[in-house]
């Protein structure tokens, strides 16, 4: 008998596979366990998803939001738990590019302009910059918070046992050359965000859990992003 998966939203179609007489259908992309996975190892699309989550997600919550009762600094706090997971769900696993990392920011921005609000300047009102926004909310942006998550899952992968699956995909090399100008692998990515930070020797440090702890929340205030 034939068994097939089949992918929402996209149905298009691409080659399949048969593994032990099995046959499974090809598809460009689906979703699996709330997140879009697909053939070209991109999350632009998901990011897109995400995104359209969060202002759900904000408008669901606008009269909090909006309420002269709760101050900005509260508000700040509703936005870090409530909004910015739903956008940076699964982010531990994402490779970004500038792209995608600008359009993270920007999400992120057009919140913060609607809890602060905008300034006068000798009686006309301007909208804030973007670094005022960042000295006001006082934090990490998003983009820090979703490097910062990466690490701390470096962590878990390296100190998991060599026969679980998640450390057995993470350590295993693929074969076959990488054409054109291929996305960088998920690996490359953090170590090079932990080059930035300065670390060296990454896997001599992270069999200690205080010492990873300690490069994880250096991140946070970390000026090289």
């Amino acid at each position: 008998m034939q068994h097939s998966f089949s992918a929402s939203p996209s149905r298009r179609s691409v080659k399949g596979a048969t593994i032990n007489g099995v046959t499974y259908e090809g598809v460009a992309e689906f979703i699996y366990l709330g997140t879009q996975i697909s053939n070209g190892n991109s999350v632009e699309k998901e990011i897109q998803r995400r995104i359209l989550a969060g202002n759900r997600t904000y408008f669901a919550a606008i009269s909090l939001f909006r309420s002269r009762l709760l101050s900005r600094a509260t508000k700040i706090i509703l936005y870090k738990t409530l909004i910015r997971p739903e956008v940076s769900y699964g982010a531990e696993a994402w490779t970004l590019t500038k792209k995608e990392e600008q359009a993270l920011l920007i999400f992120e921005r057009k919140i913060f302009r609607r809890i602060y609000g905008p300034k006068c300047e000798k009686g006309e009102w301007k909208s804030r910059t973007n670094r005022e926004l960042e000295e006001m909310s006082k934090g990490e942006n998003i983009v820090k918070w979703i490097k910062r998550q990466r690490i701390s899952w470096l962590g878990h992968l390296e100190r998991t046992e060599e026969d679980r699956m998640p450390k057995k995909i993470f350590t295993q090399e693929l074969e076959g050359t990488r054409r054109g100008t291929p996305r960088k692998r998920w690996k490359e990515e953090v170590e090079r965000d932990l080059q930035v930070l300065g670390v060296r020797r990454w896997r001599e440090l992270v069999a200690d859990r205080k010492k990873w702890l300690d490069i994880v929340r250096q991140t946070k205030a970390h000026s090289g992003w």
